[in-house]
Formats: C-alpha cells, structure tokens, sequence
C-alpha cells in the first residue's frame, strides 16, 4: 500500500473513493483507493513451493513487491515518487479446474466453501450466503449456483504440478511482455491457458 495521497493526485489519475482497478494482463493485478487515501495494490507471481510447502518466509518475496511497485508506477506515472509504506502476501488456494466450490453435508453438519483463485472478496460473501441457505435447508437461487456440490480433480503429483504451477507463473510473465511490446494476444497465452485456468 502507498502512503496516503494527497486528493490532487487522485483527480490527475481519475480514481475516486473506493473505486478498485485491474487490466487484462495475464499475470493478474489489482488495486483499490481506501478510506485514507492510499492505493491498495496486489498482484500474484510469487512462486510455486514443492509439494505445495507453505511456510511465513514465503509470503514476503522482494522480488514482488519490486515488481508490483514498478507495475503501480507504470499505470499511474503521477505516483513516480509515491512511497510504498505497507507489503504482505499469502498463499494463493487454486482448485486444479479453478472452480469455486461450496458443499455442505447434512449428515455430518460440515460445511465447506472455497476456491476463489483470487476473487475472495466478492465470491466469499456469496459462498457465506450460500451455505447459509444450504445449512439452513432452504432452497433458493443461489443454491442452485454451479458452485453448490461442485468437486474439482485432484492435483497432478509432484514433480508435474511443480513443473506446470512454474512454467504457468513464467508463462504469464513472458506473455504479459510479448502482448506489452506487440499489443496482440500472444501465442504463449493460448499455450498456457490450460495451465492458468483460462
């Protein structure tokens, strides 16, 4: 997150209270205004651990912040000489179709709901209200949704969900700079859709 802006910088680059952005490059990014001025940005490309291994060490990566920092900067220039005050990150849970999912068995009371790929913040308050309606044994449209009862596959085994997971992360970088300089779809996207869930 930036320091927080000054108003005068937000009206030079059009973005107003609690408006949040994006573009179309393949290695996703996103950012929002908040409350106090700043711009909340974020993005993925950290890489992929084998064996799925998590660990605290790996949510902070410089080499993202740097890039998600000349990313911001390229989008607004008026944020050249903004300071980067605030940096975090975390484990991104893909499903192998990247499909959304929420399940609720009544038998045992459990219920599940996850599989956002990145699109938490919308998706988690319509799963929320879906497995509330599923709980509750209450039909309605949204327990209809494709995402009700929906089972992803199961991963590949290492060491090819190793190999996919980094030739997907390098892939998308590699097109985002083909599609930069060219302003086509790269052939690289289309190579690597399978892998990204596009």
């Amino acid at each position: 997150a930036t320091e927080p802006l000054p108003d005068s910088l937000f009206d030079d680059i059009g973005l107003n209270h609690g408006m949040t952005f994006s573009d179309f490059r393949s290695l996703v990014i996103y950012g929002q205004r908040t409350a106090d001025n700043r711009i909340a940005f974020g993005g993925r490309g950290a890489p992929y651990h084998f064996g799925s291994r998590i660990k605290q060490s790996y949510d902070r990566v410089p080499a993202v912040f740097s890039a998600l920092e000349h990313t911001l900067k390229e989008m607004f220039p008026p944020l050249a000489s903004a300071s980067i005050t605030h940096t975090w990150g975390g484990v991104l849970g893909v499903p192998r179709d990247w499909h959304a999912s929420v399940t609720f068995d009544e038998n045992s009371g459990i219920g599940r709901a996850g599989g956002y790929v990145g699109d938490g913040v919308g998706l988690s308050h319509l799963a929320g209200l879906t497995l509330a309606d599923l709980i509750a044994g209450e039909p309605s449209a949204r327990t209809e949704l494709p995402l009700v009862g929906h089972q992803s596959p199961q991963w590949e085994l290492e060491p090819l969900r190793y190999l996919g997971a980094t030739a997907a992360i390098t892939g998308v970088g590699v097109a985002d700079y083909i599609e930069s300089k060219t302003g086509r779809p790269s052939l690289v996207s289309r190579l690597i859709a399978p892998l990204t869930g596009h």
